[in-house]
Parts: structure tokens; sequence; C-alpha cells
């Protein structure tokens, strides 16, 4: 009998071995079914920028579905905020997002105030400070700004650490210290931090669209009516700017760092930021973003960037001087990025002034918050729909006028939920236990008049 070549019967084993591979590779597929249709992709919210939804995975690190329920618990935040601060008053003491990112977290000093915290959905916390504590010690440190010792970088009042931080520079903690003391500040309101920052204001780069003082080129903030607003080292009073052609009519810088600039008649204010990525992101108005909120900032030099709002009503020392009221973020910024616009969603929250380190190795900057500006000025911001600022609720009981009420105090109501005051119907936009002086006309962060 004559034996088959050796290459023949390899050849016959590695057909034989493919075949019951397909063959088996089949089977288990009848057995497994189809496979699965791949997710939908998860699209930005509504008023929500797709290039600033994008911006947000990349520098926090989260999947979509993790972007969307961040910015959802930002908004419920601001609600928060904007309720608890006036109807605790004096005894409030803050509110911050704690760093996983899904809850509202609230200052309080009693149990009673506990209590109105859990009826918004928030976690209350214990502190000893409240946040008008924390604001009046940081302004004794900015009344001796200009004798602060060269070792201290900065200050600001840390809401979740219930403490007011001193920055200073390797050594000088002891320094730091005896500055706060003279400021008269008590010892447990006091935590002195070391770093290695070297804040500078950005002045020779731009933000958002470009402008120029004479030879120096910086960036527009946000528009406002008959003009824009932006850092107050860009130029002082009575500076002609070009593209767009103005005139500087209000600049402060050092103390506070904005400016407004009136347009010459031919340009034409918008409510929209340069997403450079050849489009625009809507300003939907300027509502107060909580800590721990998640922030993103435009930059010709960097583009967009995001982080979050790590502390506020911080003062840091520049070569030219101190500047308070700054709010602190770890987005990064560079050089070229000064004067930029800064928002929390769709919300404004102010323009580039400072900072330390790059978007290579990461950094500290500051911003200017928007409001003080509008309100330093008497300006109005332009916006582009949605929703803007609400109006301050006010405290306390009210009666409602005659008309069909379906709202009662001591009702817990979802969001969605739709009630009648006074004859009005509301929807409610932040789950909630009602209480009295929480009526759905004088608290627009939790009911939207339909």
């Amino acid at each position: 009998m004559r034996r088959r070549p050796a290459v023949t019967l390899a050849t016959l084993s590695a057909s034989v071995l493919v075949l019951t591979l397909t063959l088996t590779a089949r089977a288990d597929a009848d057995v497994a079914g189809p496979a699965a249709p791949a997710a939908p992709a998860v699209a930005a919210p509504d008023g929500i920028a797709p290039e600033m939804f994008a911006a947000l995975q990349r520098d926090l690190r989260l999947t979509p579905h993790q972007a969307r329920a961040r910015l959802d618990t930002d908004v419920r935040a601001s609600r928060i905020q904007e309720v608890l601060r006036t109807t605790l008053d004096s005894r409030y003491g803050g509110t911050w997002i704690p760093s996983r990112g899904d809850t509202v977290a609230v200052g309080v000093t009693s149990a009673a105030d506990a209590a109105t915290v859990r009826a918004l959905g928030a976690e209350p916390v214990r502190v000893v400070h409240t946040e008008r504590d924390l604001d009046e010690a940081v302004d004794r440190l900015n009344r001796r700004a200009v004798a602060a010792p060269d070792a201290v970088v900065g200050w600001y009042a840390d809401l979740p650490a219930n403490a007011v931080v001193v920055l200073a520079q390797a050594g000088g903690a002891a320094t730091a210290r005896a500055f706060a003391a003279k400021a008269g500040l008590p010892a447990d309101a006091v935590r002195v931090e070391t770093t290695n920052e070297s804040p500078r204001p950005y002045i020779d780069v731009i933000g958002g669209n470009a402008y120029y003082t004479g030879s120096s080129r910086c960036s527009i903030g946000f528009s406002v009516n008959g003009g824009f607003v932006t850092a107050g080292h860009c130029g002082r009073v009575g500076a002609r700017t070009s593209q767009p052609a103005g005139t500087v009519r209000g600049s402060t810088f050092p103390g506070r760092d904005y400016a407004w600039v009136q347009v010459d008649a031919g340009n034409t204010p918008r409510g929209l930021v340069n997403n450079y990525s050849g489009g625009t992101v809507a300003v939907a108005g300027s509502v107060e973003a909580a800590i721990g909120a998640a922030v993103c900032r435009s930059g010709s030099t960097t583009g967009w960037r995001c982080g979050t709002i790590q502390q506020k009503n911080a003062s840091v020392t520049y070569p030219e001087g101190t500047v308070s009221g700054l709010t602190r973020s770890n987005a990064c910024a560079e050089p070229g990025d000064s004067g930029g616009s800064w928002l929390s969603g769709s919300q404004a929250q102010g323009v580039t002034s400072g900072g330390s380190g790059n978007c290579r190795t990461g950094g500290t900057m500051y911003f200017q918050p928007v409001n003080p500006i509008l309100a330093a000025y008497g300006l109005t911001l332009v916006t582009s729909g949605g929703p803007g600022p609400s109006p301050t609720p006010t405290a306390g009981p009210t009666t409602p006028p005659p008309g069909s009420t379906t709202w009662q105090a001591g009702t817990t109501y979802a969001t969605g939920a739709t009630v009648t005051y006074a004859g009005v119907s509301y929807r409610c936009l932040q789950g909630h236990t009602a209480q009295v002086g929480w009526e759905p006309p004088i608290v627009p962060a939790l009911w939207q008049r339909i």
C-alpha cells in the first residue's frame, strides 16, 4: 500500500480543523442568537453644546451617561443653593457637590435646618462656621492685602472644610498663620496649605473672540447690552479697543479683575461664546453654580477645557497686587486664554483672570465671577434663549390670593409634578418636601409657571 505524502495529510487535517471550527462557531451563534445591537450614542442634554459635553467627558474622565448625570446634579445644586441661601440666611453653611459628583451637600448649624435641607433632597453636614462667617474672615484678610507677606500667595473660603485656607509658599506656613492672626481670624477657622502656585494674569492671549487694546490682545468674556465684559487687567478706563471697536467704560484691577467695553455703532453683542470648533455655544443666563459643579472654559490657546469649581471668594496676589472675590478651579488655561468665558452648562460664570500651570501638567486657575461685574456697572447679560437668572425667593409665610390652590406645605413633590397656586399652574423643577415660605410664586428655583 502506497503511503500518502505527509504534506497531503497535513493539508487535509488543517481543512478538517477549519471546517470543525466554522461549524462550531455557527452552532454557538445559533444557540446565543443574534448579536446585541450597539448601545445608542448619548446626546448632549438640551441647552448644552455638544463640544462642551465632549470636553466635559474628556477632562473629568466621565462616560456620556455619567456626564449627563453630573450636569443634572449641578443644576439641582444651583437650585438648592438659591433657595437655602435666602431661607436660612445667616445660618446657611454653604452648598457644595462632594467629589463623587452625585449628591448635594449643605452646611447647617442646627438639627432644625438639617430637616429643611433634607426636604430639598440634599445631605445636611453639621458645621461650626457659616458661609457668612467665612466670607467675613476672607474680607478681614482682604483689608490687610497690602500688608500680606511675600510668602502668602492667596486665600479663600473652603466650604467643605469649613475653614479659610491661606496659601503659602514652602517655608512660609508660620508667616501665613501670623498674617491670619493679625487680621483677627480665629485659629479654628484657619488652615494653612503649602503651594507651588505662582499666579499671573493672562493678558497677552484670548478666551472668546480676540479684541485689541493698542498692541495688547485680550478676549471678550460675555456680551452685555451695549458691549461686553472682560478682565480688568486688559485695559484702563478710556482706552480704545479694536475688533470690535469700542471704549473701556469701567475697569478695576487689582482689588477686583473686571471691566466692560462699550462697543461702537455697527457692532452687535450676541449671547454666544466661540467654541473654537467652528461653532458657538449659546448663553442662557448667569445662575451661579455650586462648589464642586463642572465648569468649562473657552480659550483660543487651549480650546474647550473643563474641570470643577473648587472654591469661591478666593483672593490671590499677582505681581500687580491682590485680587479678591475670585473663583478657583482646576480647569486648565494658558497664556492666550485671559479674559475668556467660563460656563457651567449654559450659564455664564465668569471671565478668566489668571493662574498657575498649564494644560500639559495641570494647574490652578482663577476667574472673576460675572454677576458681580454686571452688578458693579449696572449691565444686563445678552442671552440666546433658555432660562436666565431667577429672582431671589422671599422667605416667610405667604397667604395665597383668591383662586384655586392645590399646593400644600408638607407635601413631597417629585420633579415634573404640577400644582395650582392662586389659580396659576406650576411645574416642579426640583424634587422636595414643601414648606411654608417655599410657595411656587416666590421660589422660582423650585417651581416654573406653566
